[in-house]
């Protein structure tokens, strides 16, 4: 058995947001970064393409020597992370395994709210499979979940105008949106991996009781005590603090993209699925 770096799929740049977390929490290992950019956004495709697209590119880095994939991608781990591990992962490889986001997250957010009522921001993709209110409800049924679509939200990131004016409008929007469904909601969880980068905007249409979520250290902080709670997981993930990256888009536009994400010079490789 080879040992092989840890998979990190998004649709897009989000990932890059968990991927960062994952450096900082976790530096020792090696990671493969594989954005789908040509296909993103996701948000708005229906399950069946989500979960088509996923699979293509969890196989490809299963290909290229990852025992472990995460899915650092809301919108693919509502859509398509049951299935490929209920229907696709033994007739790939038993042993080989993927993760989500959304799990990891919905666990801890009994320990942030103290109203125990949360609102979840997400794709339309997210929302609408309804992921994060089945899952905090396994951890806490008491908890009331209101949501709030933001479809333009992935754009403003991918096209670089997440720190515009014009990301205003739509923030300010679907802020007063989800704030209105209940008054009493405390906590509000970034329900995809690119809205980190609004997190500073959000902030400043939020009073300050309202505690903002993001799921990069979250995730990370999972999979440090994932790895600790299956040894032959972690004796399988190579250790060499090397990180390549992959887009089946335009090198150079993820490279300056991901160079603003990952706050460091990045060089990616184009593959074709």
């Amino acid at each position: 058995m080879e040992k092989g770096p840890i998979g990190v799929f998004d649709s897009g740049f989000g990932g890059l947001t968990v991927l960062r977390e994952f450096e900082k929490i976790l530096p020792e290992y090696d990671y493969l970064y594989l954005g789908d950019n040509a296909r993103a956004p996701y948000g708005t495709r229906s399950f069946d393409t989500v979960y088509q697209y996923t699979l293509e590119c969890v196989k490809y880095l299963f290909d290229k020597g990852c025992h472990l994939v995460i899915l650092a991608c809301n919108t693919a781990s509502a859509k398509a992370l049951r299935s490929i591990q209920k229907q696709d992962l033994n007739a790939i490889d038993s042993e080989k395994r993927v993760l989500g986001v959304i799990r990891p997250t919905t666990e801890i957010i009994g320990s942030v709210s103290q109203t125990r009522h949360v609102g979840i921001l997400g794709t339309k993709g997210t929302i609408e499979s309804n992921s994060y209110p089945i899952e905090i409800h396994k951890f806490y049924p008491e908890i009331q979940v209101f949501q709030e679509a933001c479809p333009m939200w992935v754009p403003l990131v991918e096209n670089n105008e997440y720190d515009g004016p014009g990301a205003d409008y739509f923030i300010e929007k679907h802020i007063i949106n989800i704030l209105s469904k209940s008054s009493e909601i405390d906590t509000l969880v970034l329900g995809c991996t690119h809205y980190p980068l609004l997190a500073e905007k959000i902030q400043n249409y939020l009073p300050s009781e309202v505690k903002l979520v993001s799921q990069g250290e979250i995730v990370a902080k999972s999979l440090k005590d994932y790895l600790f709670k299956h040894p032959e997981m972690q004796a399988k993930c190579s250790k060499g603090g090397t990180c390549t990256f992959y887009t089946t888009d335009s090198t150079s536009s993820f490279d300056a993209a991901a160079s603003v994400f990952m706050d460091k010079k990045i060089e990616s490789l184009h593959i074709t699925l």
